[in-house]
């Protein structure tokens, strides 16, 4: 026997990329196909929006007055409405959020969870940097009401606050609902619930407040979906390494 024979007998058969990518039996090619996959996902809904506000699209345009124009009628007629809102809006802003990151970033890297204490540090971050550039590159000015019961500095497109909310749910989600899975099942809703109220409440304190049009809150939605996402997929591969070989039989 010919020794290309030979090694073409002892090389086992090459698996093709679909196989590689989402076979449920290679978690790191499925997990990862999976987080590139939704970050593409929700980034193509996001650059459709921002072009739709560049563009001034007039429906979406009417859209945003007519929600704007309703709650701000509410608010001016329920004080009480608007210190709930201001009071959320406070708790749950951009800095507080990434304060409470860095301690849990801290409580992980004593708990020897270094991995996913760098992945709560990056999707924070990457989040952080990614709001206010597109902010400047949208340049859309924020609500101008006649009687406004809040005010906020800097531009409007994408919601920094929306954003950062979805980035603490995403990080919630990733770090305690394992830990829920595995200890506490009971807890699991919870888990979700908290999530969800974090990231959809923070975003409708923006537009209830009058500081944010509707779109901007999606947007903020949309962007940090796809910064946990797409951070999800990079921390996959670089914890999956290199593949090792297998040990010989006998």
């Amino acid at each position: 026997m010919s020794t290309s024979g030979q090694h073409t007998l002892a090389s086992p058969p090459r698996r093709s990329w679909r196989h590689r990518r989402l076979h449920p039996d290679d978690s790191r090619g499925l997990r990862l196909t999976l987080a590139a996959g939704a970050a593409f996902l929700v980034l193509v809904p996001f650059t459709l929006l921002a072009f739709l506000v560049l563009g001034s699209w007039s429906p979406l345009r009417r859209l945003d007055t007519a929600v704007t124009d309703a709650l701000a009628v509410y608010a001016a007629e329920h004080s009480s409405w608007v210190r709930l809102m201001s009071l959320w809006t406070d708790v749950f802003a951009p800095m507080p959020l990434r304060f409470g990151a860095l301690l849990l970033v801290i409580w992980l890297a004593r708990r020897k969870a270094r991995q996913l204490a760098v992945w709560v540090a990056t999707t924070m971050l990457v989040g952080g940097l990614l709001g206010p550039l597109l902010k400047l590159l949208v340049g859309r000015s924020r609500p101008e009401l006649p009687d406004p019961v809040a005010q906020a500095p800097g531009l409007a497109f994408p919601s920094g606050h929306a954003l950062n909310a979805v980035l603490a749910a995403g990080v919630l989600l990733v770090v305690f609902l394992p830990y829920a899975r595995r200890h506490r099942p009971t807890a699991r809703p919870l888990v979700w619930a908290a999530a969800l109220l974090l990231a959809v409440v923070t975003g409708f304190s923006r537009v209830a407040l009058g500081v944010h049009w509707t779109s901007d809150v999606l947007a903020g939605w949309l962007l940090g979906t796809a910064v946990v996402a797409a951070t999800a997929a990079a921390c996959t591969v670089w914890r999956a390494g290199p593949p090792t070989r297998p040990d010989p039989p006998g």
